[in-house]
This record gives structure tokens, sequence and C-alpha cells, in this order.
């Protein structure tokens, strides 16, 4: 299903913008905001339907982890865990250029699709006005991958933003062109060391300076946490997973789409969309692919997906989950 094409209202930032799209985002919709590396295309990070029209607007070919952006290290600890290494960064960079991958913590409110399923987040406190006084208004974490369609060069300025996203988006706050002009530096402190997962803004060095040592050097391929930009293993079900099934058998349970499982009998069944909306399943998808492995079930049965939009998204990802353990 194509993302549905809408008015986008691009207007300079001013109190009385920023306070218009911070309703809009608590309200499900989308929002172009400056930082200071590019611009990113804001949702409400702590609800999965709005973070699936970030994917939809995107074009994006894959549910990759997205940044959640918060105030500060305060907002972030409620969000995640942090060590003595990840406090330490945060409060000498942020805020600032420099996302930190971190273990989830109990009170974490950041969805499941942002999260790509994982149970790790990546975390940031922007150093731009503007992108701080949405995120204070929004009164929530913003989910916010870089304001383009997918494959595009990142957006530097408003004009950048509208030719790649005019009609797929609601808002874009205009504060001129980024300051960096590359993403942020991305670094996990998941237990074993921080590693760093993507150069960017901030110098390796500087972060190894305020470290007092060496950061790894994490690798995809080496089982590295996922993180935005990189390819990375992603949550998948202690169940097989069987896709592109218009049958299920006793014993399996039954990922659905648009019913097309209906009358075969099985354990338990959810339909990811009963209507068919690529959007709504792709909100749908981690959080029911969760609750169907927890029933215990040997195997689970996925219904086929349609390829197009959302759907090659959602396919990406229950192929990744499908895959042979241990690959």
């Amino acid at each position: 299903m194509p993302t549905e094409r809408r008015a986008t209202r691009r207007a300079p930032a001013t109190a009385g913008t920023i306070g218009e799209a911070a309703e809009c985002l608590r309200l499900g919709g989308l929002v172009a905001m400056p930082t200071e590396t590019v611009y990113g295309l804001a949702a409400d990070a702590t609800s999965e339907s709005a973070v699936a029209r970030v994917y939809a607007a995107k074009g994006r070919p894959a549910f990759n982890p997205l940044i959640a952006h918060v105030a500060g290290v305060e907002a972030a600890l409620e969000q995640a865990r942090f060590d003595a290494d990840a406090e330490r960064l945060a409060r000498a960079f942020w805020p600032g250029p420099l996302t930190l991958v971190l273990p989830v913590a109990s009170t974490c409110r950041v969805s499941l699709l942002a999260r790509a399923g994982l149970d790790s987040l990546a975390l940031r406190a922007p150093d731009h006005p503007v992108a701080r006084a949405l995120i204070e208004a929004a009164g929530r974490p913003l989910a916010a991958p870089s304001a383009n369609r997918s494959g595009h060069v990142s957006p530097t300025t408003a004009d950048h933003v509208l030719a790649d996203l005019d009609g797929r988006i609601d808002w874009i706050l205009d504060a001129g062109p980024s300051r960096c002009g590359v993403e942020s530096t991305i670094v996990a402190c998941l237990g074993a060391g921080p590693a760093l997962l993507r150069p960017g803004a901030i110098p390796e060095e500087a972060i190894e300076a305020a470290l007092g040592r060496r950061l790894e050097k994490a690798a995809a391929e080496q089982g590295a946490p996922a993180a935005p930009g990189r390819l990375a293993s992603h949550y998948a079900p202690r169940a097989r997973l069987r896709l592109d099934a218009v049958a299920v058998g006793p014993d399996e349970a039954a990922l659905d789409f648009g019913g097309v499982l209906a009358g075969a009998p099985s354990r338990i069944r959810l339909d990811l969309s009963p209507s068919g909306d690529l959007v709504e399943a792709a909100a749908n998808l981690f959080a029911f692919l969760r609750a169907l492995d927890e029933t215990g079930a040997l195997a689970i049965a996925a219904a086929p997906i349609p390829a197009h939009g959302l759907g090659a998204a959602i396919n990406d990802r229950l192929r990744r989950a499908a895959a042979p353990k241990g690959l």
C-alpha cells in the first residue's frame, strides 16, 4: 500500500510552529526537524504506528533500528541502562552528535519497531535548539532517521527534505542548513567495553580521550550489536518460522495477514492487518512475533505478504527471522 500523499507544511521554526508540530507528533504525524548533524524525520518513538509511517515515507527496504532522540541523560535513563562508560560518554558529549547503543531499561517506552525487535536501543540528545524544543514540547522520545528517501543523500537543508518527501510527511521545520552535515558517531556500550559502530561527527580520538582508553572496533559479521546504518543480526523467534503459508499445521501458531489463515486450525492466530493495510502490519510485526513465540509453539506459519511498499520491509524482516539459527 503506497504511503498516503498529503500536503506537507513547511514553516520557519518558531515557538508557535514548534508547538503545532509537537501536537502533530503526539497525534502520530511525521515532522522533519533540523539537528546539528542532518535533518531528521521525527515521529513519536513510543508509537508503533507512527514509526511504521516513518518507514513507509522513507521507502526503507528493511526495519533497521532507529535512533531515539531525547532531551538529555536523565530522560535517557528512563529508556536504557547505562554502565559507567556510557554515562561518562553521555555527560561528556550530550547534547551533541554521539549516539549510544545500550540495553533497554525495564521502563523503556520506545517501540519494538523502532528498536527492530531488539533488546538494545540507540539513543542521543541532539545539540540543536529546534530539535531540543520539539522534543520537550512533544513530551516523549522522538525516533528520527535522516529525512530523505531510502538510498538518497542525507538532507542538510529544508529544500533537500522537500525535494525527497513533499506530500509524504506532515511538517518541515526550517531552521537553515545543518551545522555538521554528517551523521552522529555511534558507540555501543553493551557490557563488553565501548565499541565503535559508525564513525561520525565526533572524532574517535575525542571519544577515546574521554574514556581514557581505546575503543573496540565492532564488525557486523562478527555479531556486532544492531545499530542504524549497519548490517547486523535482528531479533528472531525461538520457534521455526515458515513463510508464505496458506495452511497451518495443528501444532503451529499463525501469523496472518488479511485473513488468509482465518479458517485454518492453529494453536493461536494473530492477524497483522485484517484489512490488508501494510502500515498496520508493520506496526504489529515485532509485537506479534514475540507474542506467538511466547505461546511455546515450535513453529509459526506466516501468511504471504505483498512485496510492494512496506511489504518489502516486512518480507525482509521475516526472511531474516526464518533463517537457520547460528548462520
